[in-house]
């Protein structure tokens, strides 16, 4: 248990909102453009929730769900967004090939830090961003700390810098709940030295939110019939992340907001248009998701986690005007996202188990789409690279 770590960033109540995602694994007919369809019009503004009582503290229930909404209208796919559930080929089967496991040895215990102290604004420090991690935490902390984010103890080192994860922490690798018991700590510990680390929703978050509340329950998934315990464990789930899932995990998690804007860079997971189904404003986007994981609808969560696992939006014919849409929407330069695997948008893929010295080699995040979009999965359940960089990327 982490005390004090359900702090999201400096002198801020925590958040009351969420956000979550769902993948499955990225199979060969997934790799290839899909054909171009017709750009629809962006979904008319969703009125903004209003704002909720202090959210419960760690181990209390979750509060009473929120009033419906009226559900955004649905919109054609963008081209390029592929989905695996809707389109699957005839005789198609999910292989663990789709996106190996690769295990790497023990974890790294970590400790918990003191609550944290208000930060002024105009104080802030430099701004990194984190790949997906999906459960290689030895990994994550060698990366924070060649950065000199974290000391060699694995506490906070990096003073008033700011910490942005993109989501996806568990599945696939060995410790998916050490990973999210970091970062809850280093949110504390950034806060109390002036900087501060967040975090966003990834779909593998929503995955397991959805496997804990809703196990074997029967989803319209709109390729048959699909429950989200299938679905986790089909995409690399760990029974000992489950068995580790305590109600302080649940609800940091549920609490994630989905899209932020820092210094001009538009933070995502999913390489997806499907953010605009839910809102005209980053906030509207972070309530809307909030609500729906509050209401607690097994199909509603289902259809969120269903398109947010939309990958490949910005890449080949139309990817760089699916940017635009978006940024102009939301706001800011340029899109960072995780979700979609470097080898992946390239084209390339790995072997499983990841030695092949002609597989692809990440050494950074990918900058494509008219330079509008940056990439920063680097493949690490692909034995690539976990990727933490400082923005802005100097190109």
């Amino acid at each position: 248990m982490v005390e004090g770590s359900m702090t999201q960033g400096a002198g801020q109540e925590p958040v009351v909102r969420t956000a979550t995602l769902r993948d499955f694994r990225v199979p060969p007919y997934a790799q290839t453009p899909v054909p171009p369809q017709a750009q629809a019009a962006p979904p008319s503004p969703v009125p903004p929730r209003a704002p909720e009582p202090n959210p419960p503290a760690p181990g209390a229930s979750v509060p009473p769900a929120v009033p419906p909404r009226a559900p955004a209208p649905p919109r054609p796919p963008h081209p390029g967004n592929a989905v695996v559930g809707d389109e699957q080929p005839e005789g198609y089967t999910p292989t663990e090939r789709d996106l190996p496991v690769i295990r790497r040895g023990d974890t790294v215990q970590v400790r918990t830090v003191p609550e944290p102290r208000p930060v002024a604004e105009d104080s802030r420090g430099p701004l990194f961003v984190v790949g997906d991690v999906h459960g290689y935490l030895d990994e994550l902390i060698a990366a924070l700390g060649a950065q000199g984010l974290i000391d060699a103890d694995g506490n906070w080192a990096a003073g008033n810098a700011r910490l942005w994860f993109l989501g996806d922490f568990t599945d696939r690798g060995p410790d998916g709940i050490g990973v999210i018991d970091l970062v809850m700590r280093l949110s504390a510990e950034a806060a109390a030295a002036g900087g501060y680390c967040k975090a966003l929703m990834g779909n593998h978050e929503l995955l397991l939110i959805g496997a804990k509340r809703f196990a074997d329950t029967p989803v319209n998934s709109g390729a048959g019939t699909a429950t989200f315990q299938a679905a986790w464990l089909l995409n690399g789930g760990q029974k000992t992340d489950m068995e580790r899932l305590q109600d302080v995990h649940l609800q940091w998690m549920s609490r994630l907001d989905a899209v932020v804007e820092e210094d001009g860079h538009l933070l995502m997971h999913s390489d997806t248009t499907a953010y605009l189904d839910y809102g005209s404003t980053i906030e509207d986007v972070n309530d809307t998701i909030t609500a729906i994981l509050t209401r607690n609808d097994a199909d509603e969560c289902w259809d969120l986690f269903r398109k947010l696992t939309k990958r490949f939006a910005f890449r080949d014919e139309g990817g760089a005007q699916a940017v635009r849409e978006l940024l102009t929407t939301y706001g800011g330069q340029r899109v960072v996202h995780g979700h979609s695997p470097i080898p992946y948008l390239l084209g390339e893929v790995g072997t499983e188990d990841g030695e092949d010295s002609a597989g692809p080699v990440i050494n950074g995040p990918h900058v494509y789409a008219d330079d509008l979009a940056i990439a920063m999965d680097g493949g690490v359940t692909m034995a690539g690279k976990l990727l933490v960089v400082q923005l802005p990327l100097h190109d």
